[in-house]
C-alpha cells in the first residue's frame, strides 16, 4: 500500500472514524510540547537557577521561586512525568549541593529549592508503593501546601510579629485562619472533583498506570464524601500540629543564632573601638596639624600647588578621624566631606593616566540627615584598591543622592587582579565583609545592599533608610 494511502487509511477510535495523519497528530503534538516544557524547565535550572545561587554576594532574583513553582505546576498538570520529575529533581539537588550556601541572602531560595526536590522523590517513591489512596493524596497535595506555609511562617509572618508584645498568640491565630480557610477550600476543591458532581465525568479519561504524578491522578483517587472529609480534617491538622510549631521553633533556633553572632560582632567592634581610642591617646593633635600645616606651607611657597592641596586635604581627612569618628552618628554632609576628599586625594595619584577614568556624581546635602561614620567609604576605597591599575584602562563611577530619608548609593568599577605575591590579594573582601555586618547591626531591616560581579566590573548599590537630627 502505497504511504500516502496509508496515511490517509480511516480507522475507527471508540466508534469515531478518524485518519492515521489525525490520530499521528493527536498523540504525538503532546508528546512534543512535553519534552519542550521538560528542556525549558532544565535550561532555567541550568542557565538561571544555577548561576544565581553561586552569586558570592547579594540575593538572588525572584524568578528563582518562579522556576521551582513552575516545575511544580508542570508536574501536577501532568506535563513532566514521574520518571522526569525525579531526574530534574535529583539536578536541583545537585545544584543546590554545590551551590554557594555561604551566602545567607539565599536562604529562602536555597531551603525552598531543597522542600521542592524532597517533595517530588516522596511522592515519586510513594506512588510506586502499594499505599492506601489517602496517603497517596496526602502527600501529591498536603504536604506541597504545608511546605509553603512553612516557607510562608518562617520568611514571612513571624518576622511581622517577632516583635510584638502577643507575638507567640498573634502567630497562632494567624496559623489558625489560615490553615481553616486552606482546608474549607480544599474540601470545596474535592467536592467539585467527585465523580457524581462532575459533570464531565464521562468525557474525563483516568490513566491506569502511575507514569505521572498528576491532578488528573488525584481525580481518580477521590471518592465519597468521607474521604474529602479525612483529606481537609488531615491538613487541618498538618498545619497546626506539624508546620505551626515546627516553623515557630526553626526560627527561633536560627534568631538565637543570629543573636550571637551580633553579641559576637559587638564584642569585636568594642574591642576595636578600644584600640582605636587607646591609638588616639598616643597621638597629640595639635602637633600633628601643627605639622601638617607647616607642610602645607612649605608647598606653597615652592609652588607646589599639588601637594598642598594633598596635605590640606589629608589634614582634614586626619581631624574627622580624630574627632568626627568618635560619635555614634554625624551629619551626613560630614562624612561626605571625608569621602570627598579621599577621592580627591585619589585623583591626584591617577591624574597624569588619561586611561584612567574617575566620575563622580555626589549630591551636596543641606539636609539634617545622620549617619554612622565611616559607613560609605570601604566601597569607595574597595574601588580604588582593585578598580585602578596604572597599565590598563580603568574606571570608576560613584553616585550619591538622598529623597527625604533614603540614601542611594552607587559604585561601578573595573577589576584587576592582583599579583600572586601582592599582599592586598589576601585582604580581598574583608573590608566588605566587615561593612556588611555594620549595616546588619546598625542598620536592621534598614538597609539593601546588592553587589554584582562579573570578570571585569565590580558593582554595589546601596539603599539606606538615615534618620534626621530631630
Amino acid at each position: 500500500m502505497p504511504i500516502s494511502a496509508s496515511l490517509n487509511h480511516a480507522t475507527t477510535v471508540n466508534g469515531i472514524s478518524k485518519s492515521n495523519i489525525t490520530i499521528i497528530g493527536e498523540n504525538l503534538i503532546p508528546i512534543l510540547f512535553n519534552y519542550l516544557i521538560i528542556y525549558i524547565c532544565y535550561l532555567f535550572l541550568v542557565f538561571h537557577v544555577s548561576p544565581e545561587l553561586n552569586k558570592k554576594e547579594g540575593r538572588a532574583v525572584r524568578s528563582v521561586a518562579f522556576v521551582y513553582l513552575f516545575i511544580t505546576a508542570a508536574i501536577l498538570i501532568d506535563i513532566i512525568n514521574i520518571y522526569w520529575a525525579i531526574l530534574l529533581a535529583l539536578k536541583l539537588l545537585f545544584i543546590l549541593f554545590t551551590c554557594n550556601r555561604a551566602n545567607k541572602e539565599n536562604g529562602f531560595y536555597i531551603e525552598s529549592g531543597f522542600l521542592t526536590s524532597t517533595w517530588v522523590l516522596t511522592v515519586s517513591t510513594v506512588f510506586f508503593l502499594s499505599l492506601h489512596d489517602l496517603i497517596k493524596v496526602y502527600f501529591l497535595l498536603v504536604m506541597p501546601i504545608a511546605i509553603m506555609m512553612y516557607l510562608y511562617a518562617v520568611y514571612y509572618l513571624i518576622p511581622k510579629v517577632w516583635n510584638k508584645k502577643w507575638k507567640l498568640t498573634s502567630y497562632f491565630f494567624k496559623m489558625l485562619f489560615i490553615s481553616t480557610t486552606i482546608s474549607l477550600i480544599l474540601a470545596g476543591i474535592f467536592g467539585l472533583l467527585l465523580p457524581s458532581r462532575n459533570i464531565y465525568n464521562n468525557s474525563i479519561h483516568i490513566r491506569s498506570t502511575f507514569s505521572s504524578i498528576s491532578l488528573t491522578l488525584l481525580y481518580s483517587l477521590v471518592r465519597g464524601e468521607e474521604f474529602i472529609k479525612m483529606t481537609a480534617f488531615g491538613t487541618f491538622l498538618t498545619q497546626m500540629l506539624l508546620i505551626t510549631p515546627l516553623s515557630w521553633r526553626i526560627y527561633k533556633d536560627r534568631n538565637a543564632i543570629k543573636a550571637e553572632e551580633i553579641i559576637a560582632l559587638k564584642t569585636e567592634l568594642g574591642k576595636a573601638d578600644a584600640n582605636l581610642n587607646f591609638l588616639k591617646s598616643q597621638i597629640n593633635p595639635h602637633f600633628l596639624f601643627n605639622a601638617l600645616n607647616t607642610l602645607y606651607g612649605t608647598a606653597l611657597q615652592e609652588k607646589a600647588e599639588r601637594t598642598g592641596e594633598g596635605i590640606q586635604k589629608l589634614g582634614d581627612m586626619m581631624r574627622f578621624m580624630l574627632q568626627e569618628n568618635i560619635e555614634d552618628k554625624i551629619m551626613l554632609s560630614k562624612d561626605l566631606d571625608y569621602l570627598n576628599n579621599y577621592i580627591a586625594l585619589q585623583k591626584l595619584r591617577t591624574s597624569t593616566s588619561s586611561d584612567i577614568i574617575i566620575e563622580t556624581q555626589i549630591e551636596e546635602q543641606i539636609n539634617d540627615l545622620l549617619i554612622s561614620p565611616m559607613l560609605l567609604i570601604p566601597f569607595v576605597e574597595n574601588a580604588f584598591k582593585h578598580g585602578i591599575s596604572l597599565q590598563s584602562p580603568s574606571h570608576i563611577k560613584i553616585t550619591l543622592q538622598t529623597s527625604g530619608h533614603t540614601l542611594y548609593f552607587d559604585v561601578h568599577n573595573s577589576i584587576h587582579l592582583k599579583q600572586d605575591n601582592d599582599p592586598e590579594k589576601l585582604q580581598t573582601g574583608i573590608g566588605l565583609q566587615n561593612v556588611k555586618q555594620r549595616l546588619a547591626l546598625l542598620y536592621p531591616n534598614q538597609h539593601e545592599l546588592i553587589i554584582r560581579e562579573n570578570a571585569k566590573e565590580f558593582f554595589i548599590h546601596l539603599t539606606l533608610q538615615l534618620s534626621g537630627n530631630d
